[in-house]
């Protein structure tokens, strides 16, 4: 008989599966979080932090930020980047299951720029780690895409697998060859593409609890075709969700948890980055969370809704809120904000809290929604201001 949860046990079981329930992995600290989340998107985009710096941070509270860049850049080399949700950092233990996906692109893009490639290879056996601007410069000069040929040439040989990124110069990859960047006994399992799937689907399962056969394709980006084969062989439980109208899979572990009584404790009250691994599955909020989330950087102004960068506001294990943050000199401001009214005080103690991780010193409010909790809030606010 197939086991039925309801949509409040599915939540439940995804905010454990995110280290979001139960005390902070101080001694795991930002290498405990990688791991336990598998892959921490990249984004360019920097409001109050990079959203790899606000991913730990949601979860551990204020960690010092270079902590945060040394566990994924530092001389451990415990990291690697490469395409999984988007461009993201992850356990270097992940380089043998994205074998699959580097073959994809040796097929795609193994001949071009043949010459191109074939320099930097030989440069970077010669010279040892360089940047984009080492090989040449990254940019042509024009917009934020616009490529120098080297630097298009080296992502193409990341892609493949020719050569890697273990650490970063600043916000620039530095790209090395394989052999000296990754462990011996990772470098050469060439998993075929089957045990690939299987592979990534059970990593899938254990950071989202409880999940369908497209929310588990889309953790990594991989196609439902090669997820479904994968389902019997990464050992998953079938179950169903009240009010979720497709099958989904738990993890069979946080399924025993969840019958023990063992998915409780502390809840953490944070703002998230819209890149976080909680909510970047739009879909997905809406379905666990009743929470309609949009990332609105890439969208003209006038037709924004909630801001350029919304964060997400979570307390009690809910989605209640979101503010878009900014920075006017030692002041975090609100320019656009949106919560219930019971859960005033848990925005107040996250853009506080928020605040004095990025070394500032108050908090303004522009706009909120609705009008009639400004002062409210602003009451809150002056209680917990930094």
């Amino acid at each position: 008989m197939t086991i039925e949860l309801s949509r409040d046990e599915a939540r439940r079981m995804f905010l454990k599966a995110q280290d979001l329930i139960g005390a902070p992995d101080r001694r795991g600290g930002v290498p405990g979080v990688l791991r336990s989340l598998a892959a921490i998107q990249l984004d360019t985009i920097s409001v109050l932090a990079r959203s790899h710096e606000l991913v730990p941070y949601a979860r551990l509270g204020p960690v010092d930020r270079a902590a945060v860049e040394d566990a994924y850049w530092g001389p451990s080399r415990q990291a690697f980047e490469y395409w999984a949700h988007a461009a993201c950092v992850l356990p270097i233990d992940y380089w043998p299951y994205f074998s699959f996906r580097r073959r994809r692109y040796r097929e795609l893009y193994g001949h071009s720029r043949q010459e191109l490639k074939k320099n930097i290879l030989k440069r970077l056996n010669a010279e040892g780690p360089l940047t984009a601007t080492d090989l040449g410069g990254a940019k042509k000069g024009g917009p934020w895409w616009d490529w120098s040929d080297a630097k298009r040439a080296a992502e193409l040989l990341l892609m493949c697998g020719e050569v890697v990124c273990v650490r970063r110069k600043g916000w620039k990859r530095v790209y090395d060859l394989p052999e000296r960047a990754v462990p011996a006994d990772l470098l050469t399992q060439d998993l075929g593409d089957h045990q690939c799937f299987v592979e990534l689907t059970r990593a899938a399962v254990k950071r989202l609890g409880v999940a369908t056969t497209k929310d588990l394709a889309d953790y990594f980006r991989m196609r439902i075709d090669t997820v479904t084969p994968a389902l019997e062989g990464a050992g998953l439980v079938p179950v169903t969700v009240r009010g979720w109208s497709e099958q989904a899979w738990a993890d069979p572990s946080l399924l025993e948890d969840l019958g023990a009584g063992r998915i409780r404790g502390r809840h953490r009250t944070t703002l998230l980055s819209p890149f976080d691994s909680l909510v970047w599955d739009r879909a997905r909020t809406k379905r666990v969370f009743s929470f309609a989330h949009l990332l609105e950087a890439y969208v003209p102004k006038p037709k924004r809704i909630h801001g350029y960068f919304a964060m997400p506001l979570l307390t009690a294990g809910r989605l209640v809120g979101r503010v878009d943050p900014a920075r006017s000199g030692k002041t975090l401001v609100a320019r656009q904000l949106s919560v219930e009214a019971a859960s005033l005080p848990a925005m107040a103690a996250a853009l506080a809290e928020a605040a004095l991780w990025v070394g500032l010193d108050s908090v303004a409010i522009e706009t909120v929604d609705p009008p009639e909790l400004r002062g409210a809030l602003q009451k809150e606010l002056d209680r917990v201001a930094p």
